[in-house]
């Protein structure tokens, strides 16, 4: 990837540079080139603030840069190139230092700091100068970019940028999969009128992800990715046996295995096989997801029953679903307003978890942005430790101005952590009160189901008694039939299929 540059063939011309300043950049050059960065970082430092020669400095500046990288401190390093990057294409060692600041990206697998400095940078001005640097680092540039564009719902950029990132690069699977994303949001320019010519790119994007070939970055987790929005694309085409059979391709126990099931309960349900979204929700509620955080799935199975007229059992679900989230609703009313402040946002999230509902605090620290700002404001605290207790650098400048930097970056971090911990509890008090009013819906109108057949005299005991239970359809001959008897065993989770009956009288049949 970047290339750390032994530094014994630049030689600066000794013409208006003063013969002190010529002195302590070769002893800087030499002390780096020998390995012992903790004296040649404060050396760099002093040149790239205090040297006549600007070409010094801005040599002295990408050095420290280089310095700190093999220091192995990848966050001050990410400063140093960062105030580069950001002096513009007038510094000469510009390019050098996007490639370096590609690399810190790699690293660390940061995912909002470089990206965001990567998109400021990416200006049609620059664009011609960019094409310079190596294949690699310009496709994971144009990956870095596409994500901020996306995100901003500047999906033709993003599109662009994702279709410039070739095969042969180890993120080329990301870029499709992010393709494919990008392709099928319906606030995609050209929809409705292209729906079907973007859905199968997107669709065509997506198998791309998968069928990428190797090395790839976090492949697996790219894949199941790529199945999902698979799932999502044909679910929302409602193409539902497609939809069943993408969800279903995840790995079980794979890290986004919880939320296929999810979806594909609703896949199933919508394909009119109760039994299998009645077994994909059997499978979610689970002991081994007893701390996830999926109140929908208890109103999709009351929808379910009652779309059985199975109306005991639809009570049953909906008393389980009160159980559970009420009492996570009233617990979370305090951190959900608006008037909660980032920073507080942020520390019930981050610290451990003594005021938040279990199942929210999890699913909120399980999502991969806040846990890149977690990652990346615990690095930033071990380098302040490490650049305090360095000997070398005692009483020099270079410590206060560093450890400022470093300072202002856990800010920042603090700053999107917080918004991003903020918005999540939002939404989870939202998802509490709308599948609330659901649940509700669903048991009035069960209520009202109910008078009717009494009104109507219908017996529905009677009903459900002329019905006999089968065993579920066997998908192969290497398959066997176990049933359910209230223990979840670790191999038969996820192949749990329910059969049904139904308490529908005739003329009901239809619901």
């Amino acid at each position: 990837m970047h290339r750390l540059i032994l530094a014994t063939f630049l030689v600066l011309a000794p013409l208006a540079v003063s013969a002190q300043d010529m002195t302590a950049y070769n002893q800087a050059l030499a002390t780096f080139n020998a390995g012992k960065l903790d004296l040649a970082a404060p050396l760099f430092f002093d040149l790239a603030a205090n040297a006549m020669d600007a070409d010094m400095r801005a040599r002295s500046e990408y050095y420290l840069a280089q310095t700190y990288a093999r220091k192995n401190l990848p966050i001050s390093a990410l400063v140093t190139y960062a105030a580069i990057v950001n002096a513009g294409p007038e510094h000469p060692f510009y390019l050098q230092a996007l490639e370096g600041l590609v690399d810190v990206q790699q690293k660390l697998n940061e995912q909002n700091l470089v990206p965001n400095i990567l998109d400021k940078a990416y200006t049609p001005q620059v664009q011609d100068k960019w094409v310079r640097l190596p294949r690699e680092v310009l496709a994971r540039i144009h990956y870095l970019v596409a994500t901020i564009r996306q995100r901003r719902g500047r999906f033709e950029e993003a599109r662009a940028l994702l279709e410039a990132v070739p095969p042969d690069s180890r993120v080329y699977a990301r870029a499709r999969y992010l393709l494919g994303v990008v392709l099928a949001d319906p606030h995609f320019p050209g929809r409705p009128g292209e729906a079907d010519a973007l859905d199968g790119a997107a669709l065509s994007a997506f198998k791309g992800a998968l069928d990428a070939k190797a090395p790839q970055i976090a492949h697996d987790e790219v894949k199941q990715l790529s199945l999902l929005g698979m799932g999502r694309l044909h679910y929302g085409r409602h193409e539902y046996p497609q939809a069943v059979s993408a969800y279903e391709a995840l790995p079980r126990y794979a890290r986004f295995w919880d939320q296929a099931l999810f979806e594909n309960g609703f896949a199933r349900f919508q394909n009119e096989d109760f039994g299998g979204a009645l077994g994909s929700l059997q499978a979610l509620h689970a002991p081994q997801f007893e701390g996830a955080f999926q109140p929908e799935s208890w109103v999709l199975k009351a929808t379910v029953y009652y779309y059985s007229c199975l109306f005991d059992e639809v009570k049953t679900t909906l008393a389980a679903y009160e159980q559970l989230y009420d009492p996570m609703a009233k617990q979370l009313e305090p951190f959900s307003g608006e008037d909660v402040d980032l920073l507080s946002a942020y520390n019930l999230v981050a610290a451990e978890n003594r005021r938040l509902p279990r199942p929210i605090y999890l699913w909120i620290r399980g999502n991969e942005r806040i846990q890149d700002v977690m990652r990346m404001i615990e690095q930033v605290d071990a380098e302040k430790r490490v650049v305090n207790d360095i000997r070398d650098w005692e009483g020099t400048g270079m410590v206060p101005e560093l450890v400022s930097s470093l300072e202002e970056v856990r800010g920042t971090l603090t700053q999107i952590g917080g918004r991003f911990a903020k918005s999540r509890l939002q939404e989870a008090a939202q998802n509490l009160r709308t599948f609330a009013d659901q649940a509700e819906i669903i048991r009035v109108q069960t209520a009202l189901d109910e008078k009717d057949l009494l009104l109507a005299g219908v017996d529905q005991k009677a009903i459900l008694k002329t019905q006999s239970i089968y065993r579920p359809k066997m998908p192969g001959a290497a398959w066997n039939y176990w049933k359910f008897q209230g223990e979840f065993w670790r191999d038969e989770i996820g192949y749990y299929q329910y059969t049904l009956k139904r308490g529908c009288p005739a003329k009901l049949q239809e619901k």
